[in-house]
């Protein structure tokens, strides 16, 4: 049997990887192109051929739905999200399958039974215009992150590059925004910052912790199931994983098993 071609769109680096491995793990589908950028995407879209788009929905310039709507004629596609308030009913009844990230393997397995019974004839494709139309007009403004938060000190203020702080941490009442150079008190608490923070980037470790990920050069195992996280930071700052945000950490950074 014929392998499936697909396209990836998804503006998430370890999303993206995952899929593409989890893809190529089934043996049933060969990527013919893949881009983070949907807009880029949509231009390779229009010259390439495939049997199906993996799409992601909340990305910058173009959502997955405004994305696939430009694009005549409607392909197949599998819509992946980590969001489950996109009217997931909606998707079952109109057919158009989609998958909750970090995605299951058996349930990439539904979908590529699906589409295959679709490519053969056995399914009657999915009609998905009015759909796309009427999620895109539900999608969401895209949540907009701080880029740079405030540290008093005395009548001085000074501002902290959120990029450039590779933790947060609690301690003796304060917060602290951590850098390679230096530490910040802020106003935050870590529960605020858990909150306001992008989670993409962030994540609570501890309950007075949360870690940028992409500062993590190291993880490994601890006493009582916890884990330590080793900081890239020029000082190899090491951080305790609780027991509880062990899984949730694993999952940021792509590890699944």
């Amino acid at each position: 049997m014929s392998l499936l071609s697909a396209y990836l769109v998804d503006d998430e680096p370890l999303a993206f990887k995952r899929l593409a491995r989890l893809l190529a793990d089934t043996g049933r589908v060969a990527v013919a192109g893949s881009n983070t950028d949907p807009t880029k995407a949509l231009s390779e879209l229009q010259t390439t051929s495939c049997d199906v788009i993996f799409a992601d929905i909340e990305m910058p310039d173009l959502s997955g739905f405004e994305m696939l709507a430009k694009l005549k004629p409607q392909p197949l596609v599998v819509f992946t999200t980590a969001y489950s308030q996109y009217a997931l009913q909606a998707f079952e009844l109109h057919s158009v399958d989609y998958l909750l990230k970090p995605i299951d393997p058996r349930h990439l397995e539904r979908a590529l039974t699906k589409l295959e019974r679709i490519l053969k004839g056995a399914e009657s494709p999915p009609r998905i215009e009015a759909l796309l139309a009427q999620l895109a007009a539900a999608l969401p403004v895209k949540q907009s992150f701080p880029a740079r938060l405030p540290s008093r000190l005395g009548d001085r203020i000074e501002f902290v590059e959120v990029t450039r702080v590779t933790h947060f941490y609690a301690n003796e009442k304060l917060t602290y925004a951590s850098t390679p150079k230096k530490d910040f008190v802020i106003d935050s608490t870590i529960a605020q910052l858990e909150e306001t923070l992008d989670p993409a980037k962030f994540v609570r470790i501890h309950r007075s912790t949360v870690v940028n990920i992409e500062y993590v050069k190291e993880l490994y195992s601890w006493f009582s199931e916890r884990m330590m996280v080793r900081i890239n930071d020029g000082k190899e700052t090491e951080l305790t994983v609780a027991r509880d945000r062990v899984k949730a950490l694993k999952e940021r950074l792509g590890l699944y098993s």
